[in-house]
């Protein structure tokens, strides 16, 4: 019976191939030299654009706290709640603000939810039609509006109608520059709704919610609306923004609200103070944003760990 001869183990020390067990998770060099150029080169684009972002913001910072006589001061913080006219500006933001969402969210959600469920073929009309402020600017959409406004003056005088035209008009509340604004937030909510209730089975949720006894209005409400909690998070964040900071529209037809203050501050000698409500704004802004996207993470880590 012939004996089994076991081969010796190898002593090679030299280069190995590709498919070698002893190195099994290190990549080779050259892979290491691209994974550094690319970390390199992730490095410089996140400097150069933080340096382009951060530094206007830095200098608008300085220019608020330099006091050339007396040095570093907060002076111009101080004021802001004393300020005459930041108050009825920013309530009038805020009020234009709250009545575009509620808008917005009207004439939007129905209609995303709509086509979703009953013809996906409309998706395309929706979709260009809510895309077209984009490409009006705002001085042409505001002419168009004077244009409006005008012809309503000149024939709506002998007529019941026109006391409501001028009410529309009011500067506690400018109905018109509310539609203004509802119109040019039209193609960011949109694409922001669409993405959100393309993201869910809206057709499976809709028919479990009538399997277990509700109507179709009330599963649209109950389940599906929930389930886009943070697409209507974040469509209420770009209108605000929109709103708060839209001057365009609103200096030409002759209202003061946030942005338009501050321009006016500005012109007016207040600077250091205008700025300074400017920069917390921001800051304010980008806090909510923070809270919406932490809030929305968590939401999707809980929803990971439930599946």
């Amino acid at each position: 019976m012939a004996g089994v001869t076991v081969p010796a183990p190898s002593t090679q020390t030299g280069p190995v191939g590709a498919g070698d067990a002893r190195t099994p998770g290190r990549p080779r060099p050259g892979v290491l030299a691209r994974l550094g150029r690319i970390r390199f080169g992730r490095a410089a684009v996140l400097l150069i654009a933080g340096l382009y972002f951060l530094t206007p913001m830095v200098s608008t910072l300085w220019f608020t706290v330099d006091n050339s006589p007396s040095g570093f001061s907060l002076d111009a913080y101080k004021q802001i709640f004393s300020v005459p006219g930041l108050w009825p500006a920013l309530q009038l933001s805020l009020l234009l603000a709250a009545g575009t969402i509620v808008l917005v969210y009207l004439l939007l959600v129905p209609t995303v939810v709509a086509v979703r469920l009953g013809s996906p073929r409309l998706r395309t009309v929706v979709e260009l039609t809510c895309t077209l402020p984009l490409v009006v600017p705002s001085i042409a959409l505001t002419a168009g509006i004077t244009a409006v406004l005008r012809w309503c003056n000149d024939n709506l005088m002998p007529t019941p109608f026109y006391k409501t035209f001028v009410l529309a008009q009011s500067a506690n509340f400018p109905v018109v520059l509310l539609l203004a604004y509802v119109v040019m937030a039209l193609p960011l909510a949109y694409r922001t709704l669409d993405a959100g209730v393309r993201a869910l089975d809206v057709r499976t949720l809709l028919e479990a919610a009538q399997n277990n006894g509700a109507s179709r209005a009330r599963a649209i409400v109950t389940v599906i609306l929930p389930n886009m909690r943070t697409s209507l998070l974040n469509t209420a964040f770009i209108t605000l923004a929109l709103v708060l900071g839209e001057f365009t529209v609103a200096s030409i037809l002759g209202y003061v609200p946030f942005a338009v203050w501050i321009v006016n501050g500005n012109s007016a000698g207040q600077g250091p103070v205008t700025v300074a409500v400017s920069i917390v704004s921001l800051l304010l802004t980008w806090l909510l944003l923070l809270v919406l996207s932490a809030g929305g993470g968590r939401r999707k880590a809980g929803a990971n760990e439930n599946n």
